[in-house]
């Protein structure tokens, strides 16, 4: 079998991990809805999870000082949306006004829930000992939302460089973990 050498700037499109979300964060009456794909579960109780928000990025700095976070997990309805929010910059740009987007009050965050949204996940940050060096924060999910009249989500993952994939068939096997 030949293969084809793969330059390493391109290796994160293999292996994002996750579904992209859309991450809601609050200081004050600063609000603002950023697209992210860089995150990982790191523990399942409590949940934790890690994720890399760049130091450019205007949410970089409210979710640093508030410690706090939504993650609202989109389906691919709402694809257009994600990438203009992605594309746009919340110093700039209300983007719940701009791209029709409702905010709804969370229980136990000051960020608002994206009610179009099929999962929203409120966050504290719980430790930051990599951020300074790798942009790294690690999220303790606090409460977990989900919309019970959407069955079969499908959710959209990034390949980078405007590609996504959808979620689609799902398979179940037999698990014999004790």
């Amino acid at each position: 079998m030949k293969r084809k050498s793969l330059p390493l700037s391109q290796v994160y499109r293999l292996l994002e991990p996750g579904p992209v979300v859309l991450v809601t964060s609050a200081r004050k009456k600063q609000i603002n809805i950023m697209t992210m794909s860089w995150h990982t579960m790191m523990e399942f109780e409590p949940p934790l999870i890690g994720c890399v928000i760049s130091n450019r990025n205007y949410s970089f700095e409210l979710i640093k000082t508030t410690k706090e976070c939504v993650l609202n997990i989109p389906t691919v309805e709402l694809l257009d949306k994600v990438v203009a929010c992605g594309n746009t910059s919340g110093k700039k740009v209300d983007k719940f006004k701009t791209f029709h987007l409702t905010p709804l009050p969370a229980s136990r965050v000051a960020p608002p829930l994206i009610a179009e949204c099929y999962v929203n996940l409120e966050c504290r940050v719980v430790d930051t000992k990599l951020v300074a060096k790798y942009n790294f924060f690690i999220l303790e999910i606090l409460k977990a939302w989900i919309d019970p009249k959407k069955k079969k989500p499908k959710t959209v993952h990034h390949q980078g460089r405007g590609v996504f994939m959808i979620a689609g068939k799902t398979l179940k096997t037999s698990s014999h973990m004790k």
